[in-house]
């Protein structure tokens, strides 16, 4: 992989994954469905999560985590505004993230374990930001776009720093630990090493990918499209257009069932993509 600057990852990627037109319908396109979600005040959403503990959904967005209520409508969860990048659900009540405080610089990697409430600073705080985030087998991944590195931990201090690259999401391998995919703007990258090093870029530009089993890969596409693949990423199947323009973040909870953010809400699908409906509106698709 070509080892260009990281500060030079922001401008590839844009240029890879440009902004789509905002929909002018948030419930446009074809199959999706319609619920009775209560707009809020979201203006841009970087992670999805179900918490394992009761299925409760949880969005981390631009400023705090939400979760909808009973009627729909986004609430805060605990008080922190601050802007939430990478997310990942890791089990029972039990959340990682990282981003930015509200008074500026890096948050590095924090903990919860209580569903998003209060969270614990655990590592790298004011030097690094995860734009993406994965948990599994007993081991955080983590994409850290300070510095342009995937890099890995099991106690959430100790870091293994691995290959660098210009990447916006990555997948870890539900029964492979060794299994790394990164997107890229040449195409999903692999790697079998656990991110220490990646091949070269195949099969269409995705944004998101989200990897809940074996034979389940989700990839999502800049202008929407949602595809599966049953091959590690080799070979792709489009099941779907989420509405809404620029996906915002992918996450498949299962085999079967998907969640989606665009630029006009959270879509949800138990199907395997093909038929989708709107867990959650938002009143803005204004990026960040």
């Amino acid at each position: 992989m070509n080892k260009r600057p990281a500060a030079l990852a922001a401008t590839a990627l844009a240029l890879a994954f440009p902004l789509a037109a905002c929909s002018s319908s948030a419930d446009s396109g074809g199959s999706t469905g319609t619920s009775a979600a209560s707009e809020t005040t979201v203006s841009h959403i970087h992670g999805l999560g179900l918490d394992p503990a009761d299925q409760r959904l949880y969005v981390a967005t631009h400023e705090g985590v939400y979760t909808p209520d009973a009627k729909g409508k986004a609430v805060l969860v605990g008080d922190s505004k601050d802007d939430f990048m990478g997310f990942t659900v890791a089990g029972d009540q039990t959340f990682y993230a990282s981003g930015h405080p509200t008074s500026g610089g890096n948050k590095g990697l924090i903990k919860s374990t209580d569903a998003g409430k209060t969270w614990k600073s655990l590592s790298l705080s004011g030097e690094s930001d995860f734009h993406a985030l994965d948990f599994a087998h007993g081991t955080v991944y983590g994409y850290d776009s300070t510095n342009g590195l995937v890099r890995t931990t099991k106690d959430g201090v100790s870091w293994k720093d691995g290959a660098q690259l210009e990447a916006l999401d990555i997948a870890v391998s539900p029964t492979d630990p060794g299994v790394v995919l990164a997107t890229t703007s040449e195409g999903v990258v692999g790697s079998g090493d656990g991110g220490g090093s990646f091949g070269q870029g195949q099969g269409p530009v995705m944004a998101f990918l989200s990897w809940p089993a074996k034979d389940s890969l989700y990839g999502i596409d800049a202008s929407g499209g949602l595809h599966r693949s049953t091959d590690r990423g080799s070979t792709w199947t489009k099941v779907s257009t989420v509405p809404g323009g620029q996906p915002q973040a992918l996450t498949a909870v299962d085999a079967e069932h998907v969640l989606v953010a665009t630029q006009t809400g959270v879509f949800e699908s138990n199907d395997g993509g093909k038929t989708l409906k709107k867990r959650l509106a938002i009143a803005s698709g204004a990026g960040h």
